[in-house]
């Protein structure tokens, strides 16, 4: 049994329409909407609830985070200036972030279900719990929005759970984009260990400065306590298991977490219009079988939390598989799409240089 928990205001955040992500044009016919819409969560709700999986799920409720809660990890002043923003009617905090009336509605509902979810955890209620929630949060540093994300929910988690008297928490990002913002959050702590797989795209701008790259292994008390695996563009299922299970599972067993908190992205998926990666529903699967294993040799126990995931229909398939794997389950369903060939060998040169970059920064 897996405790799935959800807020309906995760779907007040209204990011619009135009090209893509970018500002409508009037050289388009049509617009089309924004990739981070209700749409993509609606549908991950409604397959869970419709298929096969439906029996082994209790679904619980979420709630509001605080100001308090936000400011765990935000600068105060950052937390004002989302809320001036959506006060005078929304607009766009950054080329791609589009906030709307609704938008601290979401964004402190996604967070407020995380802590719930996790409460829950730490109070014994269940060892196995998945936040489905929107917006995004992992590219949210302390005072800087970025890629659809406002706050971060699972950096907010993991320093709530620091503050419970959980001595070490691990947190492991799968979604298809660094997760720079929780990097950003704990590059001089020893306490928090931050992980991430995801494509090798670099830096992108001002907003987002970390080039994800494996000599990112954090600084002063946290250095080696900061994880990255550059994974080359068209990495299937076969690189993202062996990375897992090269370099996350060893990474978590020298940390020794009493916590693993998982960034749970479907947009490393082969047919997500957001990257450039090639995971189909198998892959999710196993991925979510090894987050399991990871929570169970390290406290007994998961909180998983929705990141990003934008092809409409195929990323609800993807978080049904993920869950699938997290509860030990054989394929429920069929993967209705998957067909690119697996590349066993392509994230190898990627894996060598983070476990060299590691290796390197323990001497």
């Amino acid at each position: 049994m897996i405790d799935v928990y959800w807020h309906d205001d995760v779907l007040e955040h209204d990011t619009g329409a135009g090209v893509f992500e970018a500002v409508a044009s009037e050289l388009m016919a049509v617009d089309e909407p924004h990739p981070e819409n209700a749409t993509r969560v609606r549908n991950m709700k409604a397959i869970l609830e419709r298929g096969p999986l439906s029996r082994h799920i209790r679904w619980r409720p979420g709630r509001h985070a605080t100001r308090a809660e936000l400011e765990l990890v935000h600068e105060p002043g950052y937390i004002d200036e989302i809320e001036r923003v959506v006060a005078a009617g929304g607009g766009r905090v950054t080329p791609t972030t589009v906030a709307s009336p609704g938008t601290l509605a979401a964004t402190t509902a996604a967070v407020g279900t995380t802590l719930a979810a996790l409460d829950a955890i730490l109070d014994g209620e269940t060892e196995l719990a998945y936040a489905l929630v929107r917006p995004p949060g992992h590219h949210a540093a302390p005072a800087q929005a970025d890629g659809y994300c406002f706050f971060n929910s699972v950096a907010i988690a993991a320093e709530a759970a620091r503050r419970r008297g959980v001595e070490r928490v691990a947190i492991v990002d799968w979604d298809v984009h660094h997760g720079n913002g929780t990097q950003a959050c704990f590059y001089d702590r020893a306490d928090v260990l931050t992980i991430s797989l995801h494509q090798a795209h670099g830096a992108w701008g001002p907003t987002h400065p970390q080039t994800g790259g494996p000599d990112e292994v954090g600084e002063g008390a946290g250095r080696g306590m900061n994880v990255n695996v550059n994974l080359p563009f068209g990495t299937g299922d076969a690189g993202y298991l062996a990375a897992a299970r090269r370099v996350v599972g060893p990474a978590l067993d020298e940390f020794g977490p009493e916590l693993v908190i998982v960034a749970a992205g479907q947009d490393p998926s082969q047919f997500d219009p957001n990257g450039r990666m090639c995971v189909t529903m198998a892959g999710f699967r196993a991925l979510g079988a090894e987050a399991r294993a990871w929570g169970r040799r390290h406290g007994g126990r998961l909180l998983a939390v929705q990141e990003g995931g934008y092809a409409p229909s195929y990323a609800a398939w993807c978080v049904h598989a993920t869950i699938e794997g997290m509860l030990g389950l054989e394929a429920q369903l069929a993967d209705p799409l998957a067909y690119l060939p697996d590349e066993p060998d392509r994230a190898e040169a990627a894996i060598r240089a983070t476990l060299d970059a590691l290796a390197g920064a323990r001497a």
